[in-house]
């Protein structure tokens, strides 16, 4: 194939494995890689909130903060969780290491449709900010993070909204500065012309957690996450040029996405 990933630096996936067994838990050096699983439930707006108890699926937000639920139960159940969090530094340039796979239904009962770590569609999203954490406008559900220094994000004011539509910055820019508590678009990590991404961790940034965009609607105040089932998969680098993935990943990937299934309308109250 030939396309801008054959300049990108090459690693073995052996050398990678070896890096990930040998890294000490919990410390992030130069050139750390980490595979994380971002669940349907990982709440971007709950990143670093260590302050509250997220309650039962059956039982209503009542300490802290709330995200807002289905008026009834769902066949799920769901309850929001937060967030992974990498540790990062002011200056860290952070990329995947090839592109995220996965699948996440937004929708009561199990299973398909699904969307893939880029979401649904080039816009449809416009979610307002929660305590700290800033909105989020661009596609729906996909992939996205936020960078955070070590206090709780538990107050305002949230920074401005980032707009990942067309019409704004779109999502396939090279690079990509965010400010503290600005949730900003991952998806796969690279762009329509196969280059990998690079977002530049900002000043007094000590943390950069990764997570799901949803609400009902995808617009307005956050929340129903409580039918939400299903995770994307991404290995994130940090001061690391990506692997270029062997054809075969590729196709893995494109079939885990559930491509099939996209839908384009979301479910109401």
């Amino acid at each position: 194939m030939t396309s801008s990933r054959n300049h990108v630096k090459k690693y073995s996936i052996v050398a990678l494995l070896v890096a990930l067994l040998l890294a000490p838990a919990g410390v992030v050096q130069a050139g750390s890689i980490f595979t994380l699983s971002i669940d349907g439930s990982d709440a971007i707006f709950l990143a670093g909130r260590t302050d509250l108890t997220i309650p039962h699926p059956s039982l209503p937000w009542n300490t802290g903060t709330h995200l807002i639920r289905h008026a009834g139960p769902t066949p799920e159940e769901i309850q929001e969780t937060l967030p992974p969090i990498l540790g990062v530094a002011p200056g860290d340039v952070i990329r995947v290491m090839d592109p995220a796979v996965g699948g996440i239904s937004f929708f009561n009962g199990f299973g398909a449709p699904l969307y893939g770590p880029g979401g649904n569609g080039v816009t449809g999203s416009d979610l307002t900010a929660l305590d700290g954490i800033s909105g989020y406008k661009g596609p729906q559900g996909p992939l996205v993070g936020v960078f955070l220094d070590d206090s709780i994000p538990s107050s305002g004011p949230a920074p401005a909204t980032l707009d990942f539509t067309p019409g704004g910055l779109g999502t396939d820019f090279l690079t990509l500065s965010p400010a503290l508590r600005q949730v900003f678009y991952i998806g796969d990590g690279v762009t329509s012309g196969d280059v990998f991404q690079e977002f530049i961790a900002p000043a007094g940034a000590t943390r950069l957690a990764l997570g799901i965009p949803d609400g009902f609607g995808f617009v307005g105040a956050p929340g129903a996450y409580d039918d939400n089932d299903g995770a994307y998969r991404v290995r994130v680098g940090i001061n690391t040029l990506p692997t270029v993935p062997a054809p075969g990943a590729i196709v893995l990937g494109a079939f885990g996405t559930g491509l099939a299934g996209w839908l384009r309308r979301r479910r109401a109250l």
